[in-house]
């Protein structure tokens, strides 16, 4: 726990930024685009592939959700799309171009992705407090 700070925020936006570009990506270049040029055929590697994804996928937003909650979720969605739209009312977005708009979607989801994952870390450097999960054996 001493050895989180920085860089352990950046190794997992990272690694939340990685699985959210491979999915889907504007550039044509994504899981998303290669099903989609054989859909609705899926050669086995796709499937492979495609489950994998989803494996990923269900641990970053098991962990995002457990930290933060579903308000906390909302929250940070909340306050991504303010930030988004401050953005754009400053003139540095602009909502016509639709592939600046995927890329910000897209670094809004690992953003958020991140805090899920790091919550619980930073929560116990702030307070001091552990977070732990209660198992009973009943």
């Amino acid at each position: 726990m001493a050895k989180f700070g920085i860089g352990g925020i950046l190794v997992r936006f990272i690694a939340a930024l990685i699985l959210v570009v491979v999915t889907y990506n504007p550039s044509g270049r994504s899981y998303a685009h290669w099903l989609g040029h054989t859909f609705p055929h899926v050669d086995p590697l796709q499937a492979v592939a495609g489950i994998a994804l989803i494996g990923i996928w269900l641990f970053f937003v098991h962990a995002t959700w457990r930290a933060l909650g579903t308000l906390g979720v909302l929250l940070g969605l909340a306050f991504f799309a303010a930030v988004t739209w401050l953005f754009v009312s400053w003139g540095w977005l602009s909502l016509a171009n639709s592939g600046a708009m995927a890329w910000v979607g897209i670094f809004v989801v690992a953003a958020l992705l991140t805090t899920g994952l790091c919550w619980a870390l930073v929560q116990t450097k702030i307070s001091g407090q552990q977070v732990v999960d209660e198992i009973s054996r009943h």
